[in-house]
């Protein structure tokens, strides 16, 4: 299938009458997330509407929360492309994403019901482990793990705020493609958050994340520095 002048392997079939917008919206996020529609791919409302089998105002209205999430903007004349996303907003995304979840691990280690609390966040990343299939499956439940360490802290504020940043997340983690991704989902990185949050040390653990984040920029930065030097 051709998806806004995009070849397609992926199944962008009709959806069915039921939350027409949320099955839109899951199915372009998807898009994006696998790069079947790539960044820079030019979004047309009649060839994507006609894909999905949904009206253009159902479409309008996913667009605009896509755009909302990040994962969309809009440049010449409000023509919708998929975003993309440079090396400086790599690094600030992942800056920010360590500033909150630093924060939420400090938290965490210092809760008193830390013992109850840690086996919830290791069975999101047994989760990950388990997880099999297509990237986006894989890059969802990756987003739950981050989004539990979040919620464990009990502080609404910052889960909302992670939130809000979901979809720029999500171009974050597919920035390098899949390949890089899938190594930055590796259990081991994860677990070095969990070891350190159940040591109690609220700056052990703000320090596991922030190496987490460094790391995970880098891996993604690489493919830049290597195509570069090809």
């Amino acid at each position: 299938m051709s998806l806004g002048g995009v070849e397609s392997g992926t199944s962008l079939g009709g959806l069915s009458r039921t939350s027409l917008r949320e099955q839109a919206l899951d199915q372009l996020r998807n898009a994006v997330t696998s790069g079947e529609l790539p960044p820079g791919a030019r979004l047309v409302e009649t060839e994507l509407s006609a894909a999905l089998g949904i009206s253009r105002g159902t479409l309008r209205e996913a667009l605009r929360q896509l755009q909302q999430e990040g994962l969309v903007e809009a440049g010449d004349r409000g023509r919708l492309t998929v975003r993309t996303l440079s090396d400086g907003e790599i690094l600030d995304m992942f800056a920010v994403r360590s500033a909150l979840e630093g924060l939420a691990a400090a938290v965490v280690a210092t809760r008193p019901d830390r013992d109850t609390l840690v086996p919830r966040l290791q069975s999101a990343l047994d989760a990950l482990e388990a997880a099999s299939g297509s990237i986006n499956h894989m890059v969802e439940v990756d987003m739950r793990f981050h989004l539990r360490l979040c919620e464990l802290t009990g502080n609404a504020t910052l889960v909302r705020t992670w939130e809000a940043l979901s979809g720029s997340i999500r171009m974050s983690i597919m920035f390098a493609g899949a390949d890089r991704a899938v190594a930055n989902m590796s259990v081991p990185r994860h677990q070095q958050v969990i070891d350190a949050i159940a040591t109690g040390d609220p700056d052990r653990a703000r320090a596991a994340v922030d190496d987490h984040m460094r790391e995970a920029a880098a891996n993604l930065l690489s493919h830049h520095r290597d195509a570069a030097g090809a």
